[in-house]
């Protein structure tokens, strides 16, 4: 199972490359995973069937008891054969469907495939926490996969609505489920159904918070409002997720929980309650819908009220019959939206009032639409039939309990809306309609489709009569859940097994009453068209629209009020809360205790002085530069203080991080005014004095109490023996960085890669695509490589023929400066200069693990060597020594210290598990080499990204704006 579950999550990789090269056949390749999964639990029927319950488990985070654990009992055996049956015959079903067209055809079935996976896990995993995160996974998923025609206004809000709603549901029982950990102490689902309810409050809140969750999922009442609104989506996604899977994930969860909980204080008001509310409200709607696609939508919300009051009624008769509901509704509901889908796709509409005469013309398709709505109306030989009178006997049995009278009471109207829209929908999409007049509507031409086609819808509702024949077979599979309900039996000791025919009994007559009822409605209510007259002053999807414009009112008048545009007032108030935060904290804890020195070195003695007064200097400058180089002194100081401290590695990078800095500063400074005018002088000079010294006094208090109060020996004494024998290095800062906390680096890289696109965005206004790489790629090398001026062609800059001299140029960007800006000079320097430094940066990468440097120092030492080239040669230039994106730069490094935290993981170590290799080699002697060097390359790769990026916007792309203004003001 755990393989299966791999698999699910590396082919969906695959699957946009296999689209492009043999187009909508790369489905079949998709099903291929289902159909192996589907094998493999049918495969296992014999063991699972006698009440063995095959078990895998990884231990993923053994700190927290979170383990990937793959559990198939009878409830997870039946969810298995549903997920991955029916997403195989909907990924065969997707190949003619998606027959002819390209875009973003691959990516959907990616989504579609590693969705399928996703809930594979889900209805697999015995770990609750897993369970959750797999709930969160296929909510997103289901987002793109809504979204995908994303050119579409109402593709977009629904797949935004149906993603806020399921994960707000989501996020309110990740607390329950938090609190259900605590409660039981074990993550194991098993467990938790297994053991005895801990007493309190506590629970029924937990049981509240988690029924939240599972009902959101699958649209139930006050969350029914996304189902119909996700019909935006292909119907494939419709057939699959909105009547075979997600939503069956809630179900699921009711199920999975029923055992345990379904007795507790708050199930039962919840559950019964809000699904009888739920199953009429989506049949009454349905009645109204002159969309085929909606009417099955607001059917599904009707039937998963149904799904949700049968299994989630507690009771061992009733959780037979509500498997066998969950199994009839995903065949015929999925059989239903495929046919829609065949319709859509052969005439391009599926409304009711547009349709007529399709049956005669359609009789294949037409007739099993007929009995996937038998079976959903539940006419006998279907599946559907056995699971309704399953469901009736099972709430008889309460008699006059109001427990049992009102889901029965429910269940028998909800049968009633059943059938009417039900023949509504086989009346508008195959019958023949008539005029206001009476006069016979033209037929509506039907051009035959292929016949694989039909396969998928055909199959699964000729599932549904096999299904209602073989229900003793059902009754046996079934059994082995039903057995974990707390009572084995219904009230009056009875025992009741799925069967075709029981005689004449009240469900019967109740049943056949329900459908002859439901046939008069349709009669004098459901052949009318479709209107959208509101029966309520505000609907749900009014209620979420209006809460959606209210948090944006909140929002936009939040923004105004604090987001004023002044650097000043957000600095400032940045400041005045860390001073009354820290202060208060300082005062209230009392009892300092301080060991102060006033110089541990002479370095200390001489630097320091230096960095105030440089400090009180810039804050007098009236030159912007002025201030950053003064402000830059105090950063030089620290690696002074650094290298006496015995810190050489803080110390290159201190030095290096304070030279980019600079640099980025003089970049930005080009575009502001030089001095600081009257409109942006400082305001209330002593208020901003006070608060500075509020904030450094502050500082060091905090620094003083901070130190001086630690009672245990610091851990970092250890860390000399442990970058040693762990990561197998002698320089502990750059062991540590890429070992000893590396999920800390990582989390520095991904703010570095933010940072970069942060300001990329700011400065590309109209896309982010580095064209500078490619222009410069062109540019003339060797032999081309003369004094002559540069001249833009059509195919990027070229020297002007007949022009200057033959000599070699120094650098080839430069010719493209303006002669008063260029420096013959500063080219020869950079020429001579720029491949030693990067050898050095190299050096440093390598090095770093023994000796002072590191990925993060030869990053910079790069970046340097590139600032060199840009300052002396201009963009061009920049071009020539990295010709390449700045972005693939950042995703490479990324990708590479991610690949090292994971690949681990699939040899049984932890995440960031470092491997030591040695040997000797002829020449170079003894070689060691320590895979977090892999890592480090990332850093190297990410930083180098990070100059480049920062070096193009706001270096090149400014040029390039700054010639664009110049040339159209002229």
């Amino acid at each position: 199972m755990l393989i299966f579950l791999g698999a699910f999550a590396v082919l969906p990789l695959v699957l946009p490359w296999l689209i492009k090269r043999i187009g909508a056949r790369a489905f079949f390749v998709a099903a291929l995973l289902p159909i192996a999964a589907f094998v493999d639990a049918a495969r296992r029927a014999p063991e699972v069937l006698s009440g063995g319950i095959p078990f895998e488990s990884y231990a993923w985070i053994p700190q927290l008891d979170i383990a990937l654990s793959m559990r198939m009992d009878t409830l997870a055996w039946i969810m298995t054969l549903i997920v991955t049956g029916v997403g195989a015959l909907v990924m065969i079903y997707c190949r003619w469907y998606f027959d002819g067209k390209k875009v973003g055809v691959g990516q959907f079935a990616a989504v579609l495939l590693a969705f399928a996976g996703a809930m594979y896990g889900l209805v697999l995993t015995d770990d609750i926490v897993v369970l959750v995160m797999f709930w969160e996974i296929t909510s997103v998923l289901s987002y793109l996969l809504i979204g995908f025609y994303n050119g579409r206004g109402a593709s977009r809000r629904a797949a935004l609505q149906a993603l806020l709603v399921t994960t707000l549901g989501g996020l309110v029982m990740l607390i329950g489920v938090v609190m259900l950990v605590v409660l039981y102490g074990t993550t194991s689902l098993s467990t938790i159904v297994s053991s005895p309810a801990p007493e309190g409050v506590l629970l029924n809140v937990a049981i509240a918070l988690t029924l939240v969750g599972a009902l959101s999922k699958s649209a139930i009442f006050p969350f029914h409002f996304w189902l119909p609104g996700a019909m935006a989506a292909p119907t494939p996604v419709s057939a699959y997720l909105h009547a075979a899977a997600m939503v069956k994930a809630g179900i699921y969860l009711i199920a999975r929980l029923a055992p345990a909980f379904a007795h507790e204080d708050p199930w039962r008001p919840m559950v019964i309650g809000l699904g009888v509310f739920t199953m009429l409200l989506g049949g009454l709607q349905a009645l109204r819908e002159s969309d085929l696609k909606r009417i099955l939508a607001f059917g599904t919300v009707s039937q998963l009220g149904m799904l949700t009051v049968v299994l989630g009624y507690g009771e061992r008769n009733s959780a037979l019959a509500g498997l066998a509901l969950l199994v009839g509704h995903a065949l015929f509901k999925s059989s239903l939206f495929l046919v829609v889908g065949v319709i859509d796709r052969q005439l391009s509409t599926r409304d009711i009032r547009e349709l007529s005469g399709v049956g005669r013309q359609a009789p294949t398709l037409a007739v099993f639409s007929i009995i996937a709505i038998a079976s959903m109306v539940g006419v006998a030989p279907t599946i559907g039939f056995v699971a309704k009178e399953a469901a009736l006997s099972s709430l008889l049995e309460g008699g006059t309990d109001p427990l049992a009278l009102a889901p029965l009471i429910g269940i028998v109207l909800g049968s009633l809306l059943t059938t009417a829209y039900g023949a509504r929908f086989v009346w508008g999409a195959f019958f023949t309609k008539k005029d206001a007049a009476g006069a016979t509507l033209p037929r509506t031409e039907w051009p035959d489709p292929p016949i694989g086609f039909l396969a998928a819808p055909v199959l699964l509702s000729g599932l549904t009569v096999v299904g209602g024949i073989a229900a003793p077979l059902l009754d046996a599979a079934f059994s082995g859940y039903a057995a974990t309900m707390p009572e084995a039996a219904g009230a009056d000791g009875y025992e009741y097994h799925l069967a075709l025919w029981h005689g004449f009994e009240p469900a019967l007559f109740l049943s056949v009453g329900s459908i002859l009822a439901g046939l008069v409605l349709f009669w004098f209510v459901g052949r009318r068209p479709g209107t959208q007259r509101r029966w309520l002053p505000f609907t749900a999807v009014d209620a979420y629209n209006g809460t959606v414009r209210a948090i944006v009112r909140t929002s936009v008048w939040t923004t105004s009020l604090t987001q004023r545009g002044s650097l000043p007032v957000y600095v400032g108030t940045i400041f005045v809360v860390f001073v009354a935060a820290e202060g208060t904290a300082l005062i209230a804890h009392g009892g300092w205790q301080a060991d102060l020195a006033a110089w541990h070195s002479p370095m200390q003695v001489f630097v320091a002085p230096i960095m105030i007064i440089a400090g009180i200097i810039a804050v007098r400058a009236r030159k912007r530069y002025t201030g950053v180089v003064l402000v830059s002194v105090t950063g030089l100081g620290m690696v002074a203080l650094f290298a006496s401290a015995g810190a050489p590695d803080l110390a290159l990078t201190q030095i290096l991080v304070e030279t980019v800095t600079l640099i980025a500063f003089a970049l930005v400074l080009r575009r502001i005014p030089s001095r600081m005018g009257d409109h942006n002088a400082s305001v209330w000079p002593i208020g901003r004095a006070l608060l500075g010294i509020g904030v450094g006094a502050t500082m060091a208090l905090v620094a003083i109490v901070a130190t001086s109060a630690r009672v245990a020996g610091p851990i970092s004494t250890a860390f000399p023996d442990l970058a040693y024998e762990i990561g197998h290095g002698k320089n502990v800062v750059n062991v540590t960085l890429v070992d000893l906390r590396g999920w800390d680096t990582m989390g520095e890289l991904s703010v570095l890669i933010l940072a970069a696109t942060g300001v990329a965005s700011l400065v590309f206004v109209t896309h982010r695509s580095d064209t500078l790489s490619r222009a410069i790629s062109s540019l003339p090398t060797g032999a081309l490589r003369t004094r002559r001026p540069l001249v833009e062609t059509s195919e990027g800059p070229r020297p002007r023929a007949g022009s200057g001299s033959s000599r070699q140029a120094w650098l080839v960007g430069g010719q493209k400066l303006r002669p008063e800006t260029r420096s013959i000079m500063l080219e020869v320097i950079v020429r001579i200069l720029f491949h030693t430094i990067i050898v050095v940066s190299l050096y440093l990468l390598f090095a770093g693990h023994n000796l002072p440097g590191g990925g993060f120092a030869g990053g910079l030492v790069a970046g340097m060597a590139l600032v060199m080239r840009y300052v002396a040669g201009g963009p061009y230039e920049l071009g020539a020594a990295a010709p390449t994106d700045a972005g693939r730069l950042l995703g490479v490094g990324m990708a590479l210290a991610v690949g090292t935290a994971v690949v681990p993981l699939f040899f049984g170590a932890p995440a960031l598990t470092s491997t030591f290799w040695e040997a000797e080699l002829p020449v170079l002697g003894h070689v060691e080499f320590v895979t977090s060097t892999i890592f480090d390359v990332g850093v190297y790769l990410v930083v180098i990204g990070l100059v480049l990026d920062v070096l193009r916007s706001l270096g090149a792309e400014v040029d390039r704006q700054r010639k664009e203004r110049e040339e159209l003001a002229r």
